[in-house]
């Protein structure tokens, strides 16, 4: 389930990174050279990142590149909804609708992309009035209400 504007034709390469509970997760990205890449997916575990944010990866003892570090923000931001039921198509479009993109990693357990210009309010209020179950990803909900609002 992807429904992402394609971001360039340039040669893409896979980033492994760890999410908080262990879980890996392999992103595509694009080589901007240095050990700089573009993300080219939204990330569906890892937490303060975004497609198309530049992060630095170092190759492993395998050759598989290993994210290292964010080197600089995108402007889009992530928010993750999750669901017993199956999302339907109209849900989705509903959310490309109001200028975000989606991809999932099946129809249950999607990333929003929300890009720097839609108010990240606009599809969070659009999730709460659907009765979705989401979380904030990037920001993460600890940057958009304060370290003591998560206790």
């Amino acid at each position: 389930v992807r429904w992402h504007p394609v971001a360039s034709d340039e040669p893409t390469t896979k980033i492994a990174l760890r999410g908080p509970g262990g879980e890996i997760e392999t992103l595509w990205a694009v080589d901007l050279g240095r050990d700089h890449y573009r993300l080219d997916n939204t990330p569906w575990y890892a937490y303060g990142i975004s497609w198309q944010d530049v992060v630095e990866a170092q190759p492993d003892e395998h050759g598989q590149l290993q994210f290292v570090k964010l080197v600089s923000k995108s402007g889009n931001r992530t928010v993750r909804i999750t669901a017993e039921q199956p999302f339907t198509d109209e849900l989705l479009q509903k959310v490309v609708s109001l200028g975000a993109t989606y991809e999932g990693a099946n129809r249950r357990y999607i990333g929003i992309n929300v890009p720097r210009e839609l108010g990240l309010d606009v599809v969070t209020s659009f999730l709460i009035n659907e009765g979705v179950t989401w979380e904030y990803a990037d920001p993460t909900y600890e940057e958009v209400h304060g370290p003591r609002a998560a206790t």
